[in-house]
């Protein structure tokens, strides 16, 4: 039986309080997560200011970022151990896990790393009303402690994405793990200790969201700063908890993405590229396309093809063969998933495929399975248009006009991504401009450059993080000035 313990101040700490973390796939029973009361989330703390007054607040950058690159190589030493923990707590396929989460988990160390070894700062020189000469000049210092609150769909690389910047501007961190994703937070206290990082720099506190770790943490006047990844609603009362004392935030929450496919696409990648955003991860990344837009001379052709994309893809366990497809994270996940399905159909959708729960043999007919699912006929105002479903579905529809499929990307609460597929250089950037969101992909999808800035707009997020964008949230830029 594994033992999912809290990392705090380079020690694995036991509670007496412990849940069940299973497995997506058959909902065996992987271990035991220990649960972290407010007394561990204010050692984890402690531990974290101790290091920020220690050694680790008085590294050099260069040192630092040797660690750091330490850090990414051991993650990649110990690559099977790393993929093995995020398969079994996600259920996700190998070819997935792979390719994308522990490489990128890695990657964000060494990527932010570098940044900041090289970033400049600005200087300017000035004359005084008393004719003489002052000069003013930028330096960067740490946040603090940061309280990192990381989601179940991609926990390495997420988790990452905000551990390496925040550790490469010498903060020091406090992760809060999803509760249904523990193992990798948790293996990752081990790469800490491997490498040297020192203890308080990194810590995990286990737990769920109210009066468990998860608030414990948000709420502790000892954190200087908050970032968050996940569903809007949890953003809000994170950002509540935020305003006592003022602390900064940064939040990339849900979305409600679309996807525009104009005539002139080229047909089959824009197909290929719409089957990948709406159903890979099952559905479960915040960058998915859950409302497809297809101009009309194309449409009926196009939801043939997607549909013979989704029915192509094979439900199973991680590590089988030809997988394209796996579970929902758990039990609670897959009953709103379907119960979005069956809202579809009592509002009068076309079921062009799926719908329903594939029938999975043997020990997998436990697991949390969906099948891939596409709509279309409803209107506008539908909740399955309306509202985020985090599953491997999209509502396909058509449009006539460029105005016309800004219009429609643009009628949500949400703003986080758009895909547009067009050969026609204008129309991309015509309405690249107009799309009110944080990322535009032309002719593509999750194609990320980590020097880029990354974030939502409206409901989907504060902020931005990516390249020297992170610099914004996780240091304090103070200005120096000397008159000389």
């Amino acid at each position: 039986m594994k033992q999912f313990m809290n990392f705090i101040g380079g020690e694995f700490v036991a509670t007496s309080k412990t849940f069940e973390n299973r497995a997506p796939v058959d909902n065996r029973l992987i271990g035991q997560v220990h649960e972290a009361g407010a007394a561990e989330v204010d050692a984890a703390v402690r531990a974290a200011r101790a290091a920020l007054d220690g050694e680790w607040g008085r590294m050099s950058v260069a040192r630092r970022v040797e660690l750091l690159h330490a850090v990414a190589d051991e993650i990649n030493r110990r690559f099977d151990d790393f993929l093995q923990a995020e398969m079994a707590d996600t259920g996700k396929p190998h070819a997935l896990a792979s390719h994308v989460d522990i490489p990128r988990g890695a990657a964000n160390f060494k990527v932010f790393a570098d940044i900041v070894k090289n970033v400049p700062t600005e200087s300017f020189e000035m004359a005084t009303p008393d004719g003489g000469q002052a000069v003013n000049y930028a330096v960067r210092s740490p946040l603090g402690v940061i309280g990192v609150v990381c989601p179940w769909n991609l926990p390495l690389l997420l988790m990452t994405w905000k551990v390496g910047p925040a550790l490469a501007c010498g903060n020091t961190v406090i992760v809060k793990p999803s509760e249904e994703t523990p193992a990798t937070a948790t293996l990752l206290g081990e790469v800490m200790n491997a490498v040297g990082i020192p203890p308080g720099v990194y810590n995990v506190v286990h737990g769920f969201g109210p009066d468990s770790a998860g608030e414990f943490l948000t709420r502790h006047p000892g954190v200087n700063g908050i970032t968050f990844t996940g569903e809007t609603r949890t953003g809000e009362a994170i950002m509540a908890a935020a305003a006592k004392g003022v602390r900064p935030v940064s939040f990339e929450l849900g979305g409600k993405n679309a996807g525009l496919v104009f005539a002139d696409a080229d047909f089959d990648k824009a197909v290929a590229g719409i089957a990948r955003s709406a159903f890979e991860n099952c559905g479960q990344v915040c960058l998915g396309t859950e409302r497809v837009y297809v101009q009309r001379p194309i449409f009926e052709k196009f939801v043939a093809a997607l549909k013979l994309k989704a029915e192509a893809m094979k439900p199973g366990p991680s590590e089988e063969a030809g997988v394209g497809i796996g579970p929902l994270i758990s039990r609670e996940h897959q009953q709103k998933v379907l119960s979005y399905y069956r809202k579809a159909v009592e509002a009068g959708a076309t079921v062009v495929t799926g719908g329903g729960v594939p029938q999975m043999k043997g020990a997998l007919a436990e697991g949390h399975w969906v099948q891939p699912t596409i709509w279309t006929g409803l209107p506008e105002t539908a909740a399955v248009i309306r509202e985020e479903i985090f599953g491997p579905c999209c509502h396909i529809a058509p449009f006539d006009t460029e105005e016309e499929a800004v219009a429609l990307a643009n009628a949500t609460d949400y703003g986080l991504a758009t895909t547009v597929w067009t050969q026609n250089l204008g129309t991309a950037h015509r309405v690249a401009r107009q799309v009110e969101v944080g990322i535009c992909w032309v002719n593509s999808w999750f194609l990320r450059d980590l020097r880029t800035a990354f974030g939502g707009a409206k409901a989907s997020g504060i902020g931005r993080e990516g390249g020297v964008h992170s610099l914004e949230f996780y240091t304090e830029l103070r200005n120096v000035c000397i008159k000389l």
